[in-house]
């Protein structure tokens, strides 16, 4: 069966739903993390997942849909980051950035779906790019997650 607008605009909003999700987890675990360089790197994270979603949204309204505005409560416990909020609460950098990855772990999850789906060039050329800047974020908060006691 050929996919439609429909079918690419569902699509889009679950990764919009995936990168509001991401913006608040990591907003969430910049205010908990004690580190001032962690804060900042989370931060930045969050920004760019912004920005992720930014482009995705836009990407729906040119295609005549309506873009998701935030990531769901049910959604954020599939995607991942529900437990970022019970993390940042005194807990270390280290059980942060356990929490971030988990939900890093779910975000790839949901572009790979995203990308196994049919579609267009230009939207599967946004959608594989954010999904490298995922994979290699994802690596980062690994890498310090092993380092930071």
């Amino acid at each position: 069966m050929t996919a439609t607008t429909h079918d690419f605009n569902e699509t889009l909003n679950g990764l919009v739903e995936t990168c509001k999700d991401a913006q608040e987890g990591y907003r969430n675990a910049a205010e908990g993390a004690k580190s001032p360089e962690l804060k900042r790197l989370l931060d930045e994270l969050s920004l760019e997942r912004a920005r992720f979603a930014g482009d995705l949204q836009s990407e729906v309204i040119h295609l005549g849909g309506d873009p998701a505005k935030s990531g769901t409560t049910g959604g954020a416990l599939h995607r991942g980051w529900l437990n970022i909020k019970k993390a940042v609460t005194g807990l270390s950098d280290h059980a942060i950035l356990e929490e971030c990855e988990r939900g890093e772990d779910a975000a790839i999850h949901n572009y790979r779906e995203a990308l196994s789906k049919e579609l267009p060039g230009d939207l599967r050329s946004i959608i594989e790019g954010q999904y490298v800047q995922v994979q290699k974020d994802h690596r980062q908060i690994r890498d310090l997650r092993d380092t930071t006691q």
